[in-house]
């Protein structure tokens, strides 16, 4: 795995909270390496632990949730059955500064989503307890991980945090659609005001750097044709997400290629979860209404190539890894 002080430029988040027909939200994971993704239903009543500190917060999930990890070793996207969903997206550790230890319980970055998804039904309700822990940041496979977290809901709220500062920078209203990674989102934005038609006279880049592609999925977004059912309302974000994703083996002379492994993406207001391996043409998908009623752990690996369609039914019993 390359270090971090090379991964500048991974992953994007788009949220499409402006049809009439279904609020959907996509997310791609690039990456030097396959971080060896697995899907996880996750029954409300599950007890959970935040963490390797000594002073780990510990908590009983409120909600059920259908996630995606990474290297089994927590949470980096997913939906509960409220309809809100949780992504994680690098940001660069120089960017990055989390709160100091201090009397809160701690959960790390890599069940901050978790965290979020198992308490949570809404956005504002996140971000109205967002003070009660301390999210803390240990090495993640011996490496330093910084992370901002992009929440959306069911009603279309949304909202961007970041660890600046020793504090959590929260952005928080419907106008938060799209994330990237490092700059962090306050410089994306002034970045987006020199382009049109957000301010600017710029065309859209072409580039995979962070800041292009945080302008280029807003520029699409912007003039994405409002869909006729929900199918359209979920394809048109896949095929925003595929606009900003890198393709394999693509020799861009930005420095190391870290090309898309998966594109996953939900329907907020149905509470369907999709996934998409770059290493397969067929998409699945989780209905999680229709696991309302099951009360234990249920993994699958989207990585199998004969995989296609609505997956719910394959999900196996299984122990949870972290």
């Amino acid at each position: 795995m390359a270090p971090c002080s090379t991964l500048a430029d991974v992953c994007t988040r788009i949220f499409w909270n402006d049809n009439p027909m279904a609020k959907t939200v996509t997310r791609c994971m690039d990456w030097s390496v396959s971080d060896e993704p697995e899907l996880w239903f996750i029954p409300r009543g599950t007890f959970r632990h935040g963490g390797v500190d000594a002073d780990a917060h510990t908590w009983t999930s409120s909600h059920a949730s259908l996630v995606t990890s990474m290297w089994g070793l927590g949470t980096v996207d997913g939906l509960n059955d409220a309809g809100l969903a949780a992504h994680a997206l690098y940001l660069d550790p120089e960017d990055v500064a989390f709160p100091p230890a201090d009397e809160r319980p701690a959960v790390t970055h890599a069940m901050w989503v978790q965290y979020l998804l198992d308490n949570y039904s809404t956005v504002a309700e996140a971000i109205a307890d967002i003070d009660r822990v301390r999210i803390s940041a240990p090495l993640f496979r011996g490496l330093e991980m910084g992370v901002h977290i992009a929440l959306e809901d069911a009603s279309g709220d949304s909202a961007i945090i970041e660890p600046i500062g020793g504090e959590l920078v929260v952005h928080h209203g419907h106008e938060f659609t799209v994330m990237a990674n490092s700059p962090t989102l306050d410089q994306q934005l002034e970045n987006l005001e020199r382009y049109r038609p957000f301010g600017g006279e710029l065309p859209p880049p072409g580039d995979i750097t962070s800041s292009d592609r945080f302008v280029r999925a807003s520029y699409f977004l912007h003039y994405l044709p409002q869909p006729e059912n929900v199918e359209e309302a979920v394809a048109g974000v896949f095929q925003l997400i595929e606009n900003v994703s890198v393709p394999y083996g693509a020799p861009y002379s930005t420095g190391d290629v870290y090309p898309t492994w998966w594109r996953a993406g939900a329907d907020l207001t149905n509470r369907v979860y999709y996934f998409r391996s770059t290493r397969s043409p067929n998409t699945i998908w989780i209905v999680l209404d229709d696991l309302a009623d099951v009360t234990e752990v249920r993994s699958l690996n989207p990585r199998e190539l004969t995989l296609v369609g609505d997956q719910t039914a394959h999900l196996a019993p299984s122990a949870l890894l972290y």
